[in-house]
């Protein structure tokens, strides 16, 4: 039966489709199974309209728990009080539900809707190696020359509570560079990881300026330590994990000290500030969903200073990892079946945005010379393989279309290839960023100006289809701008059902809601 207390949350119902509830406020919650947390979610902000009623869907990285029965609670984070309760019949409803790894020890997501083994179920037996390590990198850091300190959620649970954060996954450092180019920070970096892994610690470097060292726990989990450099520029500070703001020298150094898990640790000089850059002047209320909202400016500066070609992969991996459906359907798709026969002759047949390679072995397969060309490794493995497998003399090569430099360079290896080329970019705009639908067409001006054409195929529409793609509907006329900025012409526009597209089955079948687009750079 439902218990609800107070008037936040209202008509809990759990079944297979996640939480279903009343709100009229936004706050952020905890889930909890059996009283221990193993999510959490802002009521309004992260779940979509259901009739009367609010829905969190389940994470995809719990669905392989849930089945059996289960007390389910919404909680208050600030004061642990339960808003809302029931028992949920999940799945087949035999057994308990149980958030657990191989070993029976529980699990839970972090901010970042990772599954992991959080800080709050463990003991200080556990976590003693981590602090250990911590104490060690510093040293090291310390004796490059460098001053480190605890940063982002290791520092607002030293000064909030003086411990970890239960709902947290991993340790956090920080550093500020004396450097004064994003180059000369970029080299010590790499310094200060070469003295770490002499001390025999793994470590994987993800950006210019930051890396995570591996921990190895009492019991066999393995924790990340992650170390984020930063450099002043003027007036303001820019530390990976997204800070760029305005910022004091004298709130960083001389540093001062913090307590964390009854061990000293060094801290900023005056943290509060720099907890505010990174949270917001509400960072003392605890929020386990806490998401950054950094600026548009600040991400790309980092980006171009420290992440280079990287930029945008995280969020594929996140999507990989939670294992959301990306794909589009049966291959060879019916894009790439209009565009073979529109152009029999053909001299390259360029790919964009490739995934794991369906259409551009399909060209190969009909005498194509075809070039696939995507961001993502794990597509880009899988397409090399089934090509190998298969004996096809297809290419694919790695290109990041948002970032400017990858762009550039790839487009100046493929425009040495004979034409005409013919490039096709099937669901690639409406899945990408505004930076990277800049570069999509960007190449494409580059490889077919004069002789080429660029065929474009996006959803129009929010069905089902682009729902569970993840892909954002665009208007026609916002992409007919985006070619006319490039000095692109659309030279023909077809507006086809989901089921004239190739997309067989879909809920909105009878509904034009997808665009293809021609374009040519004809002079």
């Amino acid at each position: 039966m439902e218990k609800t207390a107070g008037r936040r949350v209202q008509r809990l119902d759990v079944d297979d489709r996640g939480v279903a509830f009343s709100a009229s406020e936004d706050a952020p919650v905890d889930v909890l199974f059996g009283g221990k947390r193993v999510f959490s979610f802002w009521l309004l902000r992260d779940t979509e309209g259901r009739g009367a009623q609010r829905l969190m869907p389940w994470p995809p990285v719990l669905r392989k728990f849930l089945d059996g029965t289960v007390d389910v609670a919404l909680a208050d984070p600030a004061t642990g009080e339960e808003l809302a309760s029931t028992t949920a019949v999940l799945g087949s409803g035999e057994g308990e539900v149980r958030v657990v790894d191989a070993d029976g020890n529980p699990m839970g997501l972090d901010k970042s809707m990772r599954l992991s083994r959080l800080f709050g179920d463990q003991d200080s037996d556990q976590t003693a190696p981590l602090l250990d390590s911590m104490e060690t990198v510093i040293e090291v850091l310390e004796a490059a020359g460098v001053k480190p300190f605890v940063a982002y959620g290791t520092l607002l649970g030293a000064v909030r509570q003086g411990d970890f954060i239960g709902h947290d996954s991993d340790a956090d450092l920080g550093y500020v560079s004396a450097a004064t180019t994003p180059v000369d920070a970029i080299v010590e970096s790499m310094q200060l990881q070469r003295r770490i892994e002499r001390m025999g610690y793994p470590v994987d470097r993800y950006s210019g300026m930051g890396f995570k060292v591996s921990v190895a726990e009492a019991d066999g989990t393995r924790r990340g330590l992650d170390v984020f450099g930063g450099f002043m520029l003027d007036d303001t500070l820019y530390l990976m994990g997204e800070v760029g703001a305005p910022f004091r020298r004298e709130w960083l150094y001389p540093r001062s000290e913090v307590t964390l898990a009854g061990r000293t640790f060094p801290s900023p000089a005056e943290p509060d500030h720099l907890l505010v850059a990174m949270y917001g002047p509400s960072w003392r209320v605890p929020d386990p969903a806490f998401k950054f909202t950094t600026p548009d400016s600040t991400h790309r500066r980092l980006n171009g200073w420290f992440r280079g070609m990287r930029s945008g992969l995280d969020e594929r991996w996140t999507a990989h990892r939670e294992g959301r459906r990306t794909g589009t359907g049966a291959k060879p798709s019916a894009l790439a079946r209009h565009v073979a026969a529109q152009h029999p002759d053909a001299g390259l047949v360029v790919d964009l945005g490739c995934g794991a390679g369906g259409d551009t072995r399909w060209f190969s397969a009909q005498g194509f010379r075809a070039v696939g060309l995507d961001h993502f490794p794990p597509s880009l493995r899988m397409a090399m393989r089934q090509t190998e497998a298969k004996g096809l003399d297809t290419e694919f090569m790695w290109c990041n279309f948002g970032d400017l430099r990858s762009t550039l360079a790839t487009g100046a290896d493929l425009v040495r290839r004979p034409g005409p080329r013919v490039l096709m970019a099937h669901h690639l705009l409406d899945g990408a960023t505004p930076l990277a639908r800049e570069g999509v067409l960007r190449i494409a001006k580059m490889l077919a100006r004069d002789t080429g054409t660029l065929y474009l195929q996006y959803c129009t529409a929010q069905t089902d289809f682009a729902e569970e793609r993840g892909l954002r509907a665009l208007a026609t006329e916002d992409v007919r701008a985006l070619v006319e900025a490039v000095g692109g012409k659309v030279v023909d526009l077809t507006r086809l059902t989901e089921e004239q597209a190739g997309f067989a089955g879909g809920a909105a079948a009878a509904v034009v809601s997808i665009d293809r687009m021609a374009v040519s750079w004809t002079r």
